[in-house]
């Protein structure tokens, strides 16, 4: 396995890799927490190691996609375009609730805040809405990579933004064409996107799009796609 060289990594991203994650089995049921470092390091995702995580997808009232672009700085898929926010909910007695993912919304709404500065009383857990899981693995390169089930949920809603420049390096809103554009982009080679957002925009994204008033019949809170 490559050598992790700490000096070579961003002081403010290395101090993140010691929060607690909540380690899960394959039907996300809690079985440990174990740190973000561990977590993310591909000899433990070799061996199965597995946490829980959120993908958050805002759109504001022009239902128009908050998409941010990750800073240079982060440790995992550096400078690729993704969602609006992607993180963990840590094990911590507020964020381990799981009846009605209070837990995973609660993180959200403390990742949305760190990330992208939107105000936590904007952006409350009762209007975070969960829709479904993910399962999804990947690489980032040789050390890092990303092996997680992912609670996808959505929020619609115009908010103030002052994102942190460790976290992000751009943001933009874009419409439906746009963001099928940016895919063509990317698969061009023009720019990368992060592997859960290239996934869920290949799934999921554009009917969950075209149904933002009527995605109830999209919520499914007992299948987890494995991806």
């Amino acid at each position: 396995m490559p050598e992790i060289d700490i000096d070579k990594l961003d002081a403010q991203q290395v101090q993140l890799l010691a929060e607690m994650c909540i380690l899960i089995d394959e039907e996300d049921r809690r079985i440990g927490a174990e740190t973000k470092r561990n977590c993310h390091l591909n000899e433990n995702i070799d061996r199965g190691l597995l946490h829980r995580a959120f993908s958050v997808f805002l759109f504001n009232t022009e239902n128009k996609l908050l998409l941010q672009q990750r800073s240079d700085a982060k440790i995992t898929f550096p400078g690729c375009f993704t969602n609006t926010c992607c993180s963990h909910p840590l094990s911590n007695p507020q964020e381990l609730e799981e009846k009605e993912a209070i837990g995973v919304r609660r993180a959200a709404q403390r990742r949305l805040k760190a990330e992208l500065g939107i105000p936590m009383e904007e952006v409350p857990p009762e209007e975070i809405n969960y829709l479904t899981r993910i399962h999804y693995k990947a690489q980032s390169d040789g050390i890092w990579g990303e092996h997680e089930i992912d609670y996808i949920l959505f929020v619609r809603k115009n908010v103030t933004l002052n994102p942190d420049p460790n976290e992000i390096k751009s943001y933009c809103y874009v419409t439906k064409e746009e963001l099928r554009e940016l895919l063509k982009n990317a698969a061009r080679g023009e720019i990368k996107l992060t592997p859960w957002f290239q996934i869920i925009a290949d799934a999921f994204l554009f009917k969950w799009w075209d149904n933002l008033n009527h995605l109830n019949q999209f919520v499914d809170h007992k299948k987890i796609h494995r991806m």
